[in-house]
């Protein structure tokens, strides 16, 4: 591997630059995997949120995900080789170096364009296994982005009913294109086939009027789990509005936080982030979950531009990752 390496860093409030990264020089532990980055993922909440300065201190890394090609193995790892293509939830850098429990090999014939996308897919998988809705129960997903347009998919291909809304026409066209088929502008509150028939409210968007409208939606005893985080105040609403839903529709308002299930399979847990890693992969390779059009390929060379864009909303896609193979 070479002694230098690259990575992206914030070096101020709405500034990233690609700066020099200097390799760790210790020898690899037995248990440990590297390898040269392929492609790497910005997540356009927690990582944007990060970029505009809303969480830590100045200057700091970045990243999301990255699939890696293996170029050395710790003597413990007897199932990796160089060569094979692995995923991990790695910074924006052309190095990648994880203990091999944090790596999950990326099933033969997929991309690692699409393969990456398994950590956007393991955000909403973590409210997969930890509902109480079951198939063939109503889910409604608010919120259109990737997360929530990936998370809507996986309900589906999972049995359930799937209401997907989101206000922008761009985004409902895009859940069509992957094969969703009740999309609307919001959840109908006043169509007696939804209203008090939800199961469960995926709430992606992270804005106060559609956890309202989530409340008022569910049945009684139903979930409303909030994936889209609130970052910042986005509508001028009473917490008596939510709170006298929330009572009266019997509901369950609880956070949507992915960590809620343990990175590995724990005894007397339920699931385990790797494990959803892994399944998501599949379910990418098998066609189960459409990820195609949800990327612009940029250079990490462009990335104050890249992140700007996603900023501004002047991205053609949802999405976009940084492509290391050039660099």
């Amino acid at each position: 591997m070479p002694a230098e390496s690259l990575a992206v860093r914030f070096a101020a409030p709405e500034r990233a630059e690609l700066v020099a990264d200097p390799a760790e020089e210790r020898p690899l532990k037995d248990t440990e995997v590297a390898g040269r980055t392929l492609v790497s993922l910005v997540s356009a909440g927690t990582e944007l949120a990060s970029y505009r300065g809303l969480i830590g201190a100045f200057p700091k890394s970045s990243g999301y995900a990255a699939v890696f090609e293996v170029d050395a193995v710790g003597s413990a790892v007897p199932d990796l080789k160089p060569g094979d293509r692995v995923f991990c939830m790695g910074n924006h850098r052309l190095l990648q170096r994880a203990d091999r429990r944090e790596c999950a090999p990326v099933p033969a014939g997929l991309e690692p364009e699409r393969a990456v996308f398994a950590r956007m897919m393991g955000i909403t998988m973590s409210t997969l296994v930890t509902t109480t809705a079951r198939p063939p129960d109503l889910v409604a997903v608010t919120g259109l982005g990737v997360v929530g347009s990936l998370g809507a998919q996986l309900f589906a291909a999972s049995g359930y009913r799937v209401l997907a809304c989101d206000p922008v026409e761009s985004r409902r066209e895009a859940a069509r294109r992957a094969g969703l088929t009740d999309v609307r502008e919001a959840i109908p509150l006043d169509d007696p086939e939804v209203k008090g028939r939800v199961a469960l409210v995926l709430e992606c968007s992270g804005h106060e009027a559609a956890v309202l409208a989530g409340c008022r939606a569910v049945r009684r005893r139903g979930e409303v789990v909030l994936v889209g985080v609130p970052w910042e105040k986005r509508a001028e609403m009473p917490a008596f509005d939510i709170l006298h839903a929330v009572f009266h529709s019997y509901a369950v308002l609880r956070s949507g936080w992915e960590w809620e299930v343990p990175r590995q399979r724990e005894d007397f847990r339920t699931g385990s982030l790797f494990e959803n890693f892994r399944a998501a992969m599949e379910w990418i390779a098998a066609g189960r979950v459409r990820v195609d059009g949800l990327w612009e390929a940029r250079s990490p060379r462009d990335c104050q531009a890249a992140y700007q864009d996603l900023l501004k909303g002047r991205c053609a896609r949802l999405s976009v990752l940084f492509d290391w193979q050039g660099v």
